[in-house]
C-alpha cells in the first residue's frame, strides 16, 4: 500500500529511469478526483489503446470520449518509447475488478483468475495506455516494450514494490483482452530484472557560490598602493564576475584582487542604486555594504554571509 507520490516526484522517478517524458499541458491537475478517491495505490496496470497515431491516441487518453471522460490513464506509452503524461490523480482506466486479484497484487503472489468485477481499480492502480491496435497483429516495437518495462520498474522502485505489483488489464477485469501481443509474465520478468539494475543517483543540485561580506570588505579596504601582497579571497572574483556582467568592469581586470578597477566598478554599482559619497559631488566609496551586495547577489545568483 502506498500513497500517491506527488506530481513532481512522479515525473522525476520516470526521468531517473531513463525515460523520455512528454508533458501534456495541464497534466498535473487533470483527474477524476471529484468522482472518487485515489489511493491507497497497490500497483501498475498496463493497457493497449486500440488506436493508431500518437497525437490522436494522446488526445483520446487525455480527453476521453462519450460515456467515459478523461483522463483515461496517467501516461501514454507511444510506439517510439516516449511517455506522454496526460493526468495525475484518479483516472478512468481500470474500472471494477477482482478482489482476489487485488489481494494477490498486494501480497505479490501468483494472480488468480479474474472472475469478479466488484472492486474499484481506478483508486488502486497507476494506469498506462500503450499505443497499439490491440488486434494481435500490430507490432510492439522493442523501444515501446522497454519503455513499459522502465515505467513499471520506476514506480515499483518509488513505492518499494516488486515486479508482482505490475499487471495487465486482462488480469484484472473479466473479459478484457489488453494488453494483447506480449506476455505479462514476460513483462514482469523484465521488470524484475531491471529492478536489480541500480538507477544512477540524481546529480546534486548545484549550490550557489557564497561571498563572505566581512572578508570582501577587508579586501576592498586594502590600499592598492600599499607595498605587499593584495588582500584577496575567492569571493572577490565572484563579485568581479557580476560587475563584468553589469558592464561596469572590463573583463581584463577580473583577477580576484580588489584593486582600484574593482573598487571603481563597485562604486558605479552603488551609484546605480542611488548611493553617493559622504560629501556633495563625492562618488560612492566602492566598499561593499550589505544592501548593495544583497542586490548584486540576488541578480547574479550567489549567496552572502553577513
Amino acid at each position: 500500500m502506498a500513497g500517491p507520490l506527488g506530481a513532481e516526484v512522479f515525473l522525476s522517478v520516470l526521468c531517473a529511469e531513463g525515460l523520455t517524458v512528454v508533458e501534456v499541458p495541464g497534466w498535473r491537475t487533470w483527474n477524476r478526483n471529484a468522482k472518487g478517491p485515489w489511493g491507497a495505490l497497490h500497483g501498475v496496470m498496463i493497457h493497449h489503446t486500440v488506436t493508431s497515431g500518437t497525437a490522436r491516441t494522446v488526445e483520446i487518453c487525455r480527453s476521453g470520449y462519450e460515456g467515459l471522460p478523461g483522463p483515461l490513464c496517467h501516461g501514454v506509452i507511444a510506439k517510439d518509447g516516449r511517455v506522454h503524461l496526460v493526468g495525475y490523480g484518479r483516472a478512468n482506466h481500470a474500472g471494477l475488478g477482482d478482489p482476489d486479484v487485488l489481494r494477490a497484487v498486494i501480497a505479490e503472489t501468483p494472480l488468480p483468475r479474474d472472475d469478479e468485477a466488484t472492486v474499484d481499480g481506478n483508486r488502486a492502480f497507476w494506469g498506462f495506455e500503450c499505443e497499439n491496435l490491440g488486434d494481435g497483429e500490430d507490432p510492439w516495437p522493442s523501444v515501446q516494450l522497454e519503455a513499459i518495462e522502465r515505467v513499471s520498474a520506476a514506480l515499483c522502485r518509488a513505492h518499494g514494490w516488486g515486479a508482482g505489483s505490475v499487471i495487465g488489464h486482462l488480469e484484472w477485469q473479466p473479459g478484457k483482452p489488453d494488453p494483447l501481443g506480449f506476455s505479462m509474465d514476460g513483462m514482469r520478468a523484465r521488470v524484475a530484472g531491471r529492478l536489480h539494475i541500480p538507477v544512477p543517483p540524481t546529480p546534486p543540485t548545484p549550490t550557489k557560490p557564497v561571498v563572505d561580506l566581512s572578508l570582501l570588505i577587508r579586501a576592498a579596504q586594502h590600499d592598492p598602493d600599499q607595498v605587499g601582497t593584495p588582500v584577496s579571497y575567492p569571493g572577490v572574483r565572484i563579485v568581479e564576475v557580476a560587475l563584468v556582467d553589469e558592464g561596469l568592469l572590463q573583463k581584463g581586470y577580473l583577477d580576484g584582487h580588489y584593486g582600484w578597477s574593482t573598487r571603481t566598478a563597485y562604486s558605479a554599482w552603488q551609484e546605480s542604486l542611488g548611493y553617493r559619497g559622504r560629501l556633495p559631488g563625492q562618488p560612492a566609496d566602492g566598499i561593499p555594504g550589505l544592501a548593495t551586495l544583497a542586490r548584486l547577489a540576488k541578480k547574479h545568483s550567489f549567496d552572502i554571509v553577513a
